[in-house]
Formats: C-alpha cells, sequence, structure tokens
C-alpha cells in the first residue's frame, strides 16, 4: 500500500512504500495518486526527450573543436572514441545523409 503527504490544501506532494510521519495510507488506485504519478511521468519524459537532442549538441561541440584543433580525438578516451566512430557510422548509413565534407 503506498503512502503519502498532502500539502494544507490536500494536494499530494509526496509518496512512499515506506510510512513515515504525517503520511496516510492510499489506494494504489486512488484518482489522486494515478493524477500525480502521472504528473511525475511527464516531467521525466520531457526530461528525458530532451537528452537525445542534448547528445547531439555535445556531439557536435566535440567534433567542432577536433575540426579547429581545440583536442585530438586521441585526446578523446578510448570508450568515447569508440562512441563517438559508432555514432558516425550509424548516421551515415542513415537514408538521406549527406556526406559534404568526405572521410578526411
Amino acid at each position: 500500500m503506498p503512502f503519502v503527504q498532502r500539502d494544507a490544501d490536500g494536494q499530494i506532494v509526496a509518496v512512499s512504500q515506506v510510512p513515515t510521519d504525517g503520511m496516510a495510507v492510499i489506494a494504489a488506485d486512488d484518482p489522486d495518486l494515478q493524477d500525480f504519478l502521472g504528473q511525475m511521468g511527464a516531467e521525466a519524459r520531457q526530461i528525458s526527450a530532451t537528452d537525445q537532442d542534448f547528445v547531439r549538441v555535445l556531439e557536435d561541440v566535440v567534433e567542432l573543436l577536433i575540426g579547429r584543433g581545440v583536442i585530438l580525438f586521441t585526446d578523446l578516451p578510448a570508450s568515447a572514441q569508440e562512441k563517438m566512430l559508432h555514432r558516425q557510422a550509424l548516421r551515415s548509413n542513415l537514408p538521406g545523409s549527406l556526406n559534404l565534407l568526405g572521410d578526411d
């Protein structure tokens, strides 16, 4: 059974599997609990959805730094080099991908 803590307006502000001071037991199918969990899930999905875009930004920054000679590809840890090469290979195999700069 889940336990919840509510604010002064009666809105759920915390959920726990173990009871602590100020928490009350609630049915797992309670609509208030389902709404609270749904909101938490939506926020997590929003953050997760931006992760892929942010990884691409970081990848572009690393490639820019390498292209300008600020860092060398070989300066990166071996695991980072492998991951970058793997992603580049995957992207080059995507339909519609362009290779305007060649493999130099």
